[in-house]
């Protein structure tokens, strides 16, 4: 009896320890990957909508060059999170640069006659990964920058 005794004082606080390591090793990583997916799901669905929203802004009259800064102050205002966490500030005087581009109007696809305007907006989650060292685990899957594009067709009050 003395034995088992001694075995049983030795084993205390084992479970206690395969808990701990069970949470740290098993639970936290599980939930950091979950929560830094959703994340992620935010991120894309706040590109979409700026794109959007871009997209929508160029709709209003004005010059090539003001529907352009108007595509990109919407965008920007829609994807205001991402760009305050990226430490990014996009200069919507000049729409072509990274990361929202407003493309200069083109024919649209499948009528020539018409006039359309590609809004373009992206987020380097591999530079600017929600939780650290996230970027390398979803490296693999995402690989490219998060980015979302929307056309609209302009109404040049033909």
């Amino acid at each position: 009896m003395k034995h088992q005794y001694v075995f049983g004082r030795r084993m205390r606080g084992v479970v206690s320890l395969e808990y701990a390591l069970l949470l740290l090793l098993g639970i936290l990583p599980l939930i950091l990957a979950t929560f830094s997916g959703v994340l992620i799901f935010a991120a894309q669905q706040s590109l979409s909508l700026a794109a959007a929203e871009g997209a929508r802004a160029s709709l209003r009259y004005g010059t090539t060059a003001e529907r352009r800064a108007a595509a990109c102050m919407a965008a920007r205002e829609s994807m205001d999170w991402l760009l305050e966490y990226a430490s990014q500030s996009p200069d919507c005087s000049n729409a072509a640069a990274s990361p929202i581009t407003v493309s200069q109007p083109f024919a649209c696809v499948g009528s020539a006659d018409r006039q359309c305007m590609r809004v373009t907006v992206s987020y380097d989650y591999d530079h600017h990964p929600f939780i650290p060292g996230t970027g390398r685990l979803y490296g693999w899957t995402i690989g490219t920058p998060l980015s979302s594009v929307a056309t609209a067709q302009l109404d040049l009050g033909e």
